[in-house]
């Protein structure tokens, strides 16, 4: 089977755009991904949509006709949170597979204002009335507060993940915002669900990225290898079935599964991977990750995040775009802009950002429901 490559990537700037169609906001990211590439419409062979929110709509086809209706094959996919990653994959698959040899891969979400989930059943009030615990906001306050519990995880250091995370975005022009937020700022912001205030939780933005893939032999055809981007390993998981309250869902199981199975096919351990784009839904969510993706001990990360090893110079940089809570969380486009922020790295073309001599980067998403996507991507060599 061909290595896959990664060709192309762009995204859009993150933000609110109310007047535009999301399928425009698609376009906008295919055809930057497309000018990266240095190809057109007419070289792509299929392509893989990812949105979340518009599902409905057929987005894949009605962005297809703003960039060129050629006549080629459109998947469109919705898998959570998880839904760039899983439209990313898909794609990916049909290279491995031999089917492709160019395909394209858009992630588009309109998410406006407001809290998701909160909208309760479509029958009647839920045992856990409209805000209870199965919104997001309470579902990662759980999870922090399991880790408090198990691992002595203070509020000081699950805030510390907002001040790193905004401190970053001050050097991505893409992300929705750019400014620093002192930790003291952070924790005296308004309490969401404890110990998360409002800047230590995702923001709802508009977006879209893009990302041409290709095989080996047809890269090399079309004179590409110099800034293609190897794709190491593509994982996507569920979870298993295991007894415990479903009010409030277990949300390491999924990426512990994904790591995994991750770094066996891409032959790499954690300790070689030299940054990382993870789901910093929350706050919360990036500290238990960092040990669901083998980068500490889940009791160690905390201290792994008080010793700067997740800052811009440290061992292994986190979410160096600004990450959810900062660059923003627009559902069906994450997956995608994670990639995207990886390549430009392993391409050193970051700028100011940079992660210095990286040859390794990660991304991960997850979706309660449960999907967790994983690649692994690998310099240009």
């Amino acid at each position: 089977m061909s290595d896959v490559y990664v060709v192309g990537a762009d995204m859009i700037k993150f933000g609110r755009f109310p007047a535009i169609s999301v399928p425009k906001l698609g376009a906008r990211a295919a055809h930057m991904a497309l000018d990266d590439a240095g190809l057109t419409m007419n070289d792509i062979q299929a392509l893989y949509s990812g949105n979340l929110v518009q599902a409905a709509a057929m987005v894949g086809q009605r962005i297809l006709a703003e960039i060129g209706q050629t006549g080629i094959p459109v998947v469109n996919c919705a898998n959570a949170c998880a839904t760039g990653a899983t439209a990313f994959r898909e794609g990916w698959m049909s290279i491995k597979a031999g089917v492709y040899d160019v395909v394209l891969c858009v992630g588009t979400e309109q998410m406006g204002k407001g809290l998701l989930g909160g909208g309760g059943g479509k029958k009647g009030i839920p045992t856990e009335g409209l805000l209870g615990s199965g919104t997001m906001p309470a579902v990662f306050a759980e999870a922090g507060m399991e880790h408090q519990r198990k691992y002595g995880t203070t509020l000081e250091q699950f805030a510390g993940v907002s001040v790193k995370n905004h401190h970053h975005s001050t050097m991505n022009p893409k992300a929705m915002y750019q400014i620093e937020t002192p930790l003291e700022t952070v924790m005296n912001a308004e309490m969401i669900a404890y110990p998360n205030t409002k800047l230590m939780c995702s923001v709802n933005v508009d977006g879209a990225a893009a990302a041409v893939i290709c095989s080996e032999q047809k890269a090399r055809e079309l004179g590409l290898m110099s800034r293609a981007v190897r794709v190491r390993a593509s994982v996507l998981t569920s979870d298993p079935y295991q007894e415990r309250n479903l009010q409030m869902p277990d949300v390491n199981t999924c990426t512990q599964r994904a790591a995994s199975t991750a770094y066996e096919a891409a032959g790499v351990g954690p300790d070689e991977i030299d940054l990382v784009e993870l789901h910093d839904c929350f706050a919360t969510a990036e500290i238990l990750h960092y040990g669901n993706l083998g980068l500490c001990e889940p009791e160690d990360a905390g201290a792994f995040l008080d010793d700067g090893q997740t800052t811009l110079g440290g061992k292994c940089p986190v979410n160096v775009s600004g990450g959810l809570l900062s660059k923003g969380h627009p559902l069906g486009a994450t997956g995608i802009a994670n990639i995207y922020e990886i390549c430009t790295h392993l391409r050193g073309e970051a700028g100011k950002r940079q992660v210095d001599g990286a040859k390794l980067g990660l991304t991960h998403v997850i979706g309660l429901g449960s999907a967790c996507g994983i690649h692994i991507l690998e310099r240009p060599s």
